[in-house]
């Protein structure tokens, strides 16, 4: 893992704790942590008992507003990261969760992680496969087996008219793939390279500042915060690619002077 890839995994680690604090300030935490409490006293084996385990094990605690994200962290396998937050939303939106938040930290996410868009795709398509779980809430499932509901997403069968959407998400997820290895592995000049991901970067992070700004004058906290964090993230984005191309000029002007 090179410098950029550690520091951009810094900026997503801290940008969620810094947005979960943020959400802590307009709740009564003892709510929350009582609520933790009376999950950690289910059955082994349930869904409830898993979630409680699971945020202890990483010193956690439920986020007020968003307790059924924890859940769907525990039953889908996904650890309490910030790369497994992308993928997580990654799955999400294509299991048909498509709000503000879940859209703005993929995108904030995806800038600052290139190098995964191929797995975010396979998380997608994951997720389309998957049976549809937005609407499940620790309140209907905690008491459940988690082996059992496991089984149930996962072995989903789908209807008819998104077996195909499937397929063409396998040809789009081929033609990433062929793209990605065309891009790392046989290109020879580096500096063409930098040239093409500042240009990227530039696009793709004003792209995000202009997708989140509506959102930052939204009347609600989820999603000012939600859209708060993908527009500096974008800001950074676009920034870093002037730098590289500012760069890669300089050291143009400087072979040939």
């Amino acid at each position: 893992m090179n410098i950029f890839q550690l520091i951009a995994r810094s900026i997503l680690r801290k940008s969620f704790h810094l947005s979960v604090w943020t959400i802590e300030q307009f709740y009564d935490i003892a709510l929350y942590e009582e609520k933790a409490r009376q999950l950690n006293e289910l059955p082994d084996g349930t869904l409830g008992k898993e979630i409680a385990a699971c945020l202890k094990r990483n010193n956690l605690r439920l986020v007020p507003g968003f307790e059924s994200h924890d859940l769907k962290h525990v039953l889908l396998g996904f650890e309490m990261t910030a790369v497994h937050e992308i993928r997580l939303q990654a799955f999400m939106l294509g299991n048909g969760n498509l709000t503000i938040p879940s859209f703005s930290v993929f995108i904030f996410g995806a800038l600052f992680l290139p190098e995964l868009w191929y797995t975010f795709c396979q998380d997608f398509k994951n997720g389309y496969s998957a049976k549809p779980i937005s609407s499940w809430t620790i309140e209907d499932f905690a008491h459940c087996e988690i082996t059992t509901l496991r089984e149930a997403v996962f072995n989903y069968a789908p209807v008819k008219r998104r077996s195909s959407i499937g397929a063409y998400i396998d040809i789009l997820l081929g033609a990433a793939d062929m793209l990605f290895r065309l891009l790392f592995n046989w290109l020879p000049d580096a500096s063409w390279m930098v040239k093409a991901g500042a240009y990227i970067a530039i696009l793709l992070g004003a792209s995000g500042m202009l997708f989140c700004l509506p959102f930052l004058f939204s009347s609600s906290m989820a999603d000012i915060v939600g859209a708060g964090f993908p527009f500096v993230g974008g800001a950074i984005i676009a920034g870093a690619g002037l730098i590289a191309l500012s760069n890669v000029a300089k050291s143009n002007r400087a072979s040939y002077g």
